[in-house]
């Protein structure tokens, strides 16, 4: 398996645990549909999340949050759409971004943006 892939499945496992901690629960990960793809949809506070989770290595090319474009948010914001129609229930909708550093000798650090838009 590609570096990069390993990297999303180890980010992605760390935004499970990272988000339990802070006291949301996770409904769905890897959520598909036609050809949308939601990394992590959870609940807190009876407000659902649809988050998008960026992991990278090294700084080389900027830090993980940097390389969600408009388009990738407005593709979450269509997967979400699509979430929706099938689970029409939910009333309160957030659209995050969970940015893990893995740098290595160091602890995954974290940073979690909320409610974004395009």
């Amino acid at each position: 398996m590609a570096h990069h892939h390993t990297t999303g499945e180890k980010g992605e496992a760390l935004a499970v645990a990272y988000l339990q901690q802070h006291s949301f629960t996770i409904l769905h990960t890897n959520w598909r549909h036609s050809y949308y793809e939601i990394d992590i949809i959870a609940e807190k506070e009876n407000m659902l999340h649809f988050i998008e989770v960026k992991t990278r290595r090294s700084l080389q090319f900027g830090y993980p949050e940097e390389s969600v474009t408009d388009a990738k948010i407005e593709k979450l914001m269509k997967a979400g759409e699509a979430f929706l129609y099938q689970y029409p229930e939910w009333k309160r909708i957030q659209y995050d971004i969970l940015s893990i550093m893995l740098l290595y000798g160091q602890p995954a650090a974290y940073f979690f943006i909320e409610d974004v838009s395009r």
